[in-house]
């Protein structure tokens, strides 16, 4: 009879060593990637380097290979953070159009949800600080696609599109792939940035120096007249 020995526990200072170092690889992790947010935001793909982005994070070029196989792994890391950030402020309001949609919702429930949507999003892009520090990131691949095109294009931007001019179509009782709808949805979604990537001439032009709760109940307030507007043939 074969005796079996099993191996022995943990011990309690080793759990907590071994939980101390996974909090501590994730605050390197996080901190390279806050720091290569604004690096790859500031002087782009091709400009900065991985050395620069280490030495600004206070680890070394190793330390940042381990975590990111290299400097297209780290800026594809930095694209699927962005689109985290955005789904944790948008999935519940992006959620509950689709489901709406699923059932069959009226045409003026549709509209009730996009107001809900593009409040949770213009709250986060607009109202919030959170998104400078990736807004140049993400205005750069735009403008100029990289390695993370095509993360921030399939798992962002379209769904957002998509979902957008769903619902516009609802509301204006036309099918859901009508172009229509689907430029109508580019435009609303496009009017945000004029608040974020055109911050500083929103700004002056407003005559604000910042965007707080009642700046943002502003334009706000004009999103849901272009929603509104939608549908009652008043321009939108």
């Amino acid at each position: 009879m074969t005796e079996t020995v099993s191996a022995p526990r943990k011990t309690a200072k080793a759990r907590s060593a071994a939980i101390a170092g996974y909090r501590k690889g994730d605050e390197t992790r996080q901190r390279l990637l806050e720091v290569a947010l604004k690096a790859f935001g500031d002087a782009s793909y091709k400009v900065a380097t991985t050395r620069q982005i280490a030495e600004a994070a206070g680890v070394s070029l190793p330390t940042l290979q381990y975590y990111f196989d290299g400097k297209e792994g780290l800026y594809r890391a930095c694209a699927e953070a962005i689109v985290e950030r955005y789904r944790r402020h948008t999935l519940a309001a992006a959620a509950a159009a689709v489901e709406a949609l699923s059932a069959g919702g009226a045409a003026e429930t549709a509209r009730l949800h996009l107001k809900a949507l593009i409040h949770a999003l213009a709250g986060f892009l607009v109202g919030s600080r959170e998104a400078e520090g990736w807004a140049q990131f993400v205005a750069r691949e735009m403008r100029d696609p990289g390695p993370a095109f095509t993360i921030l294009y399939e798992k962002l931007w379209r769904p957002g599109v998509m979902t957008t001019a769903r619902l516009i179509a609802r509301i204006l009782g036309v099918p859901e792939d009508d172009p229509g709808a689907r430029i109508r949805a580019l435009l609303l979604l496009s009017s945000l940035l004029a608040f974020r990537s055109g911050r500083s001439i929103a700004l002056r032009t407003m005559g604000w120096s910042v965007i707080g709760s009642p700046e943002l109940a502003m334009v706000l307030s004009g999103l849901d007249s272009d929603i509104d507007a939608i549908g009652h043939g008043v321009p939108a």
